[in-house]
């Protein structure tokens, strides 16, 4: 099938978020034409790519003018971080939709930047999975081409972006949930160091901290500036700031490059050459490239496994006591309630796992002994068609298919520290190459200097050109 976008000459035209932002700034378009123009744009897409849990268009036609970096710029809001008066599903049908009664915080980081929400994108149920599939609906398809996996858990959050509807968007990561979606659509999808912006309720108080905020963008100059503007917005104490990174620095650095997965293995061979042409492209930089190994292990997977079949009952059992007749957990996808049962098999085992999953800022940190950054692959092999991840299927299949997918991004996860992964090459069947580089704890402003570097020696593959 062919690329669906809706790139066009109207008042958003191919701009990212700053571009657009300044438009409207100096005049040259209103934000009721870039708002009309963005609504036209999803309804051409829509259809299509099924990006969109819920739309509250009237509600942005009416809401008064807003300030910030980012004033009258269009986006959306993924489906589980609630926004005062739209309704918060995490892509489950177990719920009964009503509106929240006010913004997380995470929603009033992202809002407090002047952004206008059309409403909320799609995520597979809970974001437990890597590909934003149900058995109840349609599946939410990849842009560049609708027959294979737009990633997951911010799926509808990088199909609205990649293709063109709106220049940036809400995402979260628990376990790669930014970094998939935007290395199987061609977006910049930045992981930060943990805490560096607001949680959602309560994600603090777990045993490991699991999940960061951000975006998705076409560009790395819209993901650092919009870090700089959360980062103003509320401050984190215990983490000195990135500030605005604007360009590449002139130092060269030692980056380790890693061919294998977390369990030692080999990558596709796709993959493997898109990361050989990154590493070159660094190389000719003038950047010094060594071969590496993460040092996770089989032990890593097993207790990610089970802690990650936790989030599955916690989840269910939080919504059961705090919507009430809200959530019927019988409308639960089989992936979920399969999770759910491998913590049930296996409870003696979680006070281990949490406490070897605990040790994870050390193991992430013992990476950077004697390089500046790591060089991976986002993804162990390219997209999937959709189906193959279908939550349908038993979930101990699936997660199987999940450990052979997910190779790299958990680690920074786990370690809290910071990861971006970057459009890099395009595949035979056309879908965006991507790679993913890691930094020490705290240590954004680098990743986002050897992005602006890849980005301007390599331009991203773009899909108006497909």
């Amino acid at each position: 099938m062919s690329t669906v976008h809706a790139f066009t000459d109207d008042a958003l035209g191919d701009l990212d978020a700053l571009g657009v932002a300044a438009r409207i700034r100096g005049g040259e378009v209103s934000r009721d034409e870039v708002l009309e123009a963005a609504i036209a744009r999803v309804g051409k897409v829509q259809p299509q790519l099924n990006a969109v849990q819920v739309e509250c268009f009237e509600r942005a036609r009416h809401q008064p003018p807003t300030s910030g970096l980012f004033a009258g710029v269009p986006t959306f809001v993924k489906d589980n971080a609630d926004v005062a008066g739209v309704p918060t599903c995490h892509g489950s049908a177990a719920f009964t939709p009503y509106p929240a009664k006010a913004d997380s915080a995470p929603a009033r980081q992202f809002l407090a930047q002047g952004f206008t929400v059309l409403g909320k994108s799609t995520l597979c149920e809970f974001g437990l999975t890597a590909s934003t599939e149900y058995v109840d609906r349609p599946p939410t398809r990849n842009p560049w081409n609708p027959d294979y996996s737009v990633g997951a858990s911010s799926g509808g959050s990088a199909a609205l972006v990649a293709s063109g509807a709106v220049p940036i968007a809400h995402a979260n990561d628990g376990g790669g949930s930014i970094r998939i979606p935007a290395a199987v659509t061609g977006l910049v999808g930045l992981k930060v160091t943990r805490s560096r912006l607001l949680d959602q309720p309560g994600a603090r108080q777990l045993p490991v901290n699991l999940v960061c905020e951000g975006v998705l963008t076409r560009t790395v100059r819209d993901t650092a500036h919009y870090l700089a503007a959360a980062e103003r917005h509320h401050p984190e104490p215990g983490l000195a700031p990135v500030g605005l990174v604007e360009g590449p620095a002139e130092r060269r650095l030692r980056i380790g490059v890693i061919r294998y997965d977390v369990l030692g293995r080999p990558v596709h061979p796709e993959t493997d050459r898109i990361l050989t042409s990154a590493a070159e492209t660094f190389a000719d930089q003038g950047h010094e490239l060594t071969e590496r190994r993460l040092l996770a292990d089989t032990q890593f997977v097993e207790d990610f496994t089970l802690y990650w079949s936790l989030f599955a009952v916690l989840m269910s059992a939080g919504f059961l006591v705090g919507h009430g007749r809200r959530f019927d957990p019988r409308k639960l996808d089989p992936f979920t309630r399969g999770l759910a049962r491998k913590v049930a098999r296996n409870p003696h085992r979680l006070p281990g796992a949490i406490r070897r999953l605990r040790g994870g800022p050390e193991l992430y940190a013992r990476h950077f002994a004697d390089v500046d950054v790591l060089l991976t692959p986002t993804l162990a092999h390219p997209a999937p068609r959709i189906g193959e991840h279908s939550p349908g299927q038993p979930a101990d299949q699936l997660f199987a298919k999940l450990v052979d997918y997910v190779g790299f991004t958990p680690l920074a996860n786990v370690g809290g520290g910071p990861a971006i992964s970057l459009p890099h090459g395009l595949h035979p069947d056309g879908l965006p190459g991507s790679i993913q580089l890691f930094a020490p704890h705290g240590d954004e402003r680098t990743l986002l200097r050897l992005a602006y570097e890849l980005e301007g020696v390599a331009p991203f593959p773009r899909i108006v050109d497909r």
